[in-house]
């Protein structure tokens, strides 16, 4: 008989030693069917893998459970990625899972690397193709689904910090059969075209099968051939596709890439005011110098007496004060031009300019504008806006306006 006597503890420790040694268990893939799957307040989900032969106890904890796509469902088939170990106090081996994905998507996972390493190798990625995003684009196109909230936030954000700002959708599929087809088309088309100045091609977040598209190989080729830069807007912050390693720059949301491409206005007319006040601040400062130093060079000449010079010397100085003031007040008047006209320019975007040509604004009881009859019910107070007030009326009939 061996002579050495182990403790369980020690037993236990000499096993999981053992298991975490070899590298074969430290970085595995599982499939398999999920029963007994419960997830606690602490975040840690605790389940079983099991197949027609046997069983395996698993455990995510909270770090990694918060990267789940889907709420995994008791016989869900699935594939889980983690290492294998030893839980000394119960005396059972389990898998410390990683990553667990629903079965197809770790062959997505896998083609995802496979081409993400080839367009790597080719230079698609590469840092000095990016191009620079411009500052204060006029036109932004949208290359994204009509109907997801992608589109809408992007709407909302880029007419908040700028209202002038001209936007273009191009209608795609996002997810499914024929979508990335659909997206390329779109690329090309507002590139043959020169329809924008630049682009926010994404979604909203999604599974990693409903992000597909993005990770299509023509997809990903066409937003680097694009001539117009292009911003990539795929999912959430979490999400990461190849399109957002080919695109010119990443957004971390489709709300995130308008406020990337958009200028703000008012920021810009803050910045454009401080440049006209810092330069009549130079100019004043300028020509309080020229006086001072012609009092001066007045004064050194009225000591000396040099009458025969200092009736041309008096000539010259004042020809070249009318210079100097000439070019100030030039100066002057173009930046108080340039002014004028982005004063005027966001002037004829107020809705009380709108008010002030005979048109009017009518908002029911919540606030929202009235666009149409089957927003309002009979005997509800509305509050009409025109140039100079309110106008408060109740409504008494509706009537249908036949379509021409």
């Amino acid at each position: 008989m061996n002579e050495v006597i182990y403790s369980v503890s020690e037993l236990n420790l000499m096993i999981k030693s053992l298991l975490e040694g070899d590298r074969t268990f430290t970085n595995i893939q599982i499939q398999g069917e999920i029963s007994n799957f419960k997830r606690y307040s602490s975040g840690h989900c605790y389940f079983t893998l099991k197949d027609a032969g046997g069983v395996l106890k698993a455990v995510m904890f909270r770090n990694q459970a918060r990267s789940l796509r889907f709420e995994p469902q008791n016989g869900d088939t699935v594939v889980a990625i983690g290492r294998v170990g030893v839980y000394e106090r119960d005396g059972v081996y389990q898998l410390y899972t990683d990553l667990l994905l629903p079965l197809g998507a770790g062959d997505l996972m896998l083609a995802y690397e496979e081409l993400k390493k080839k367009l790597t190798e080719e230079g698609l990625f590469d840092s000095e193709r990016k191009r620079e995003l411009p500052l204060n684009p006029k036109t932004v196109g949208m290359i994204t689904s009509p109907s997801g909230a992608a589109v809408r936030d992007m709407i909302t954000v880029a007419r908040r910090r700028n209202r002038g700002i001209k936007l273009l959708l191009f209608p795609v599929k996002v997810q499914g059969d024929g979508s990335a087809a659909e997206i390329v088309r779109a690329i090309r088309f507002m590139n043959k075209h020169r329809l924008a100045d630049v682009l926010i091609v994404g979604r909203g977040g999604g599974s990693i099968e409903e992000l597909w598209a993005f990770n299509e190989e023509p997809v990903v080729r066409a937003i680097a051939a694009s001539e117009i830069p292009v911003v990539s807007a795929v999912g959430h912050e979490t999400d990461f596709t190849l399109s957002d390693f080919a695109a010119d720059r990443r957004a971390a949301t489709p709300s995130q890439a308008a406020e990337l491409v958009v200028a703000d206005a008012d920021s810009y007319l803050r910045y454009v005011e401080e440049l006209t006040a810092r330069g009549e601040r130079v100019l004043v400062h300028q020509l309080e110098q020229a006086q001072h130093k012609l009092q001066r060079l007045q004064g050194s000449w009225a000591l000396a007496k040099p009458e025969r010079w200092l009736e041309p010397l008096q000539q010259r100085t004042d020809m070249a004060m009318r210079q100097l003031q000439g070019r100030m007040e030039s100066i002057l008047q173009k930046r108080q031009h340039k002014f004028g006209l982005l004063a005027a320019r966001l002037d004829a975007l107020s809705p009380l300019t709108v008010l002030a040509r005979g048109y009017s604004i009518t908002k029911t009881d919540s606030g929202r504008a009235l666009r149409s009859i089957a927003d309002v019910r009979w005997g509800e107070e509305l509050r009409t806006q025109v140039a100079d007030g309110d106008v408060i009326s109740v409504v008494q009939q509706v009537e249908r306006r036949e379509k021409q």
